[in-house]
Formats: C-alpha cells, structure tokens, sequence
C-alpha cells in the first residue's frame, strides 16, 4: 500500500482553553489528552475526528463521532478527503507515538512531528473493508473479555462465600466464644498523623497499600517523626491491618503484616490490630474481615461523605467474630487456603487470556496496516 505523510492527507486542530465557553449544561463535549472533562457552548473539531494527547497522555487515541472542543492538552486529528476516519483512528490506536516524545518529564509531542508520520493509504473502499474487517475481529475479541471479565467477577463472589461458609457458624451455642475484635488484641491502634513534628523518616503504609487481602508494595512513602514514636507506631509481625476510608464495599479489608519492610510503620488512616495469639491466629481474623458478615457489617456502620466512607476505631472494635479452639481455626485456615488456592489458579488462568486477547488485538492491528488482513 502506498504510504503518505500525514501533512498530505489530515489537518490537525490545536486545543484551547476552554475557560471562556465551559458551561454544565452545554450542547457539546470537551476532551482532553485522558478523555471528556465537562461541556462547552461552542466547538473546535468535527464529527470524526481522533483525539491524540499532545501532553500527559500520548498513546490513547479517542474516537470522537460528534462536535467537541478540545482543550490545549489534546489534538484533534481529523481526515481530509480520501482518508477514512474509522480508519485513520485505527492506524493511531497501532502507532507508538513514545518515540516521537522528546520532553525530559510529562510526555508531550509536538504537531510537526506528528505531521511527518507516514501512514499506508489505500483506496478509500479498501480502507472501509479494512475497518470493516477489524471491528469484525475486535468484536469477537469484545465478547470473549466480556466473559473472562465477568469469570473474575465471579471469582471475586465466590472467595467471598468460600471464606464465609469455612468459619464456625455465628452463634454462640457451637462456638467456644463469640468475641469483637478488642476482646482478642491489645486494642486498635490508629497509625501515625502525618501532620505531627518530625526528626526521623521511616516507610509507611497507606490505605493504598493495604489491599483486600493482600499488600501491594510497589510504592512505599516515608513519613517523619519523633525517635520516640517508633515504638508506638511500629508495625510487626502478625498484625492485621484495616483501612479507615475508600469505597463504602471496600472499607475495612483485613491483611497480616509479615514484616515484609524492616522497620516499617502506619498512617492515620491504617489501623493495627495486634491480635493475642494465644487466643487467635492472626490470618483467621484477617480472612474474617473479608467475609460477607464482616462486608456488610463495615458497608452499614461506614460513615459516607460525598466521595468517599470511612469506619472509626469503635466500629472496628466492636466487629464481632466466632473464636474457636486454636485447632478449629487452623482446620479453617486449611479450608480456606484450599478453596483459594483454586480461585488463584483460575485467575492467573483469566489473567493470561486477558493479555492473549490484548495482543491479539495488536496482533489484527498490525496485520491491518500491513496489508494482510
């Protein structure tokens, strides 16, 4: 196919501020580089037209198929005769704009080098039979992750009912003791104010760490204080960690501490529970919290805000929980470990179909705007 540079066959249209025709109830949209952010009175780019970040992000191309205004963070890349727009979008979702960007901190392109690219331009029926071809394999594709998406939505409902149904049944009659969380610690400890005077910089955990049963570790902020605070907000092993705020279905989680970062301690919106375990193992009530009872007991005690829920130290402390015999909890543990470790493994089955499908879908592209579809 006949490549042509893109100065010969589109125009691009610069952004602007949008501070002068911004209005809620306009009649058309404004786009930036990441995708809409509110409503104008007046427009800047046709129907048709691809949306390619000129700051921030680069590599996501938009479709946009009615007027919008387009703010100085995003271009407005729109066909001129004999180019189809479904198709120019297309070859702009295959490009790897990352080597055209020369900034040394936020990525940015400029519109001369995106007018150098040089793009295959068949006719504009092949074109169309191009477009039509690709929407015809990216739909199976669509429909194969649409089942894969819902797989892990239903994994995610039955670890759920998997823990639940493990642990002793919630009346005292056939459990040892039906306690609340600070009946099995030394009390919950709220992590430390970031605001408070400082000397010494340890890492600290955030709500952003402490998952839904697991950690997530990749970013890890130190925070100031007093030498003589260390002590009081250290985390050690086997403490169980509970978020104070997030999404009213997220609040709480519950995940052990295994001292997986030396001398590591927690914010003010991270409570420690540092369970007794000559009473408790910590993982049985971690697991606990992730349960449906302790779900809907933390989604009808949170407190909502406008953007977000947040429970306090009492509601955590009054979540009650089964404690049996240290044996029992062990065989629930087994249990559950056992019926996870299977949710696990179909997952990271989910997971590798998830990225087959995305190279697939790089894969149709490529073969699109080589001549081989």
């Amino acid at each position: 196919m006949e490549k042509r540079k893109w100065a010969d066959v589109l125009h691009i249209v610069s952004g602007k501020n949008q501070k002068d025709v911004q209005n809620p109830n306009g009649k058309y949209p404004i786009y930036g580089s990441g995708g809409k952010m509110g409503y104008a009175d007046e427009y800047l780019c046709e129907p048709g037209t691809t949306i390619v970040g000129r700051k921030g992000t680069i590599n996501r191309p938009i479709y946009v198929d009615e007027p919008f205004w387009n703010i100085d963070t995003a271009f407005g890349v729109t066909p001129d005769g004999g180019l189809d727009s479904k198709y120019l979008f297309y070859f702009c979702v295959h490009f790897n704009f990352m080597p055209l960007d020369k900034s040394t901190g936020r990525p940015s392109l400029a519109k001369s080098d995106l007018l150098k690219i040089e793009m295959p331009v068949p006719s504009i029926d092949e074109q169309r039979r191009i477009v039509y071809r690709i929407e015809e394999l990216f739909s199976e594709l669509d429909n194969s992750v649409s089942t894969l998406q819902k797989t892990k939505e239903q994994l995610a409902v039955y670890r759920q009912a998997s823990i639940t149904s493990a642990y002793p049944v919630m009346t005292k009659e056939n459990t040892k003791k039906l306690s609340e969380i600070s009946d099995i610690t030394g009390g919950i400890t709220k992590g430390r104010d970031l605001k408070q005077a400082e000397t010494i910089f340890l890492p600290y955990l955030r709500v952003a760490n402490v998952q839904n049963g697991f950690l997530d570790l990749t970013e890890i902020k130190e925070i100031e204080l007093k030498a003589d605070e260390k002590e009081k907000y250290l985390l050690k092993k086997g403490d169980v960690l509970y978020t104070e705020g997030g999404d009213r279905d997220k609040l709480g989680r519950g995940t052990v501490w295994n001292e997986e970062i030396p001398d590591c301690v927690h914010q003010n919106h991270v409570f420690r529970a540092r369970v007794d375990k000559s009473i408790a193992i910590p993982e049985y009530v971690a697991y606990w919290s992730m349960g449906s009872y302790a779900r809907m007991y933390f989604f009808r005690k949170g407190k909502q805000t406008v953007n977000l829920a947040s429970i306090n130290k009492t509601v955590l402390s009054n979540l009650e929980l089964p404690i049996p015999d240290l044996a029992t909890q062990e065989k629930v543990l087994a249990e559950i470990e056992s019926r996870l470790s299977v949710c696990d493994s179909i997952e990271h089955t989910v997971d590798t179909a998830l990225q087959q499908a995305e190279a697939m879908r790089q894969s149709i592209l490529k073969q699109a705007f080589e001549g081989r579809l």
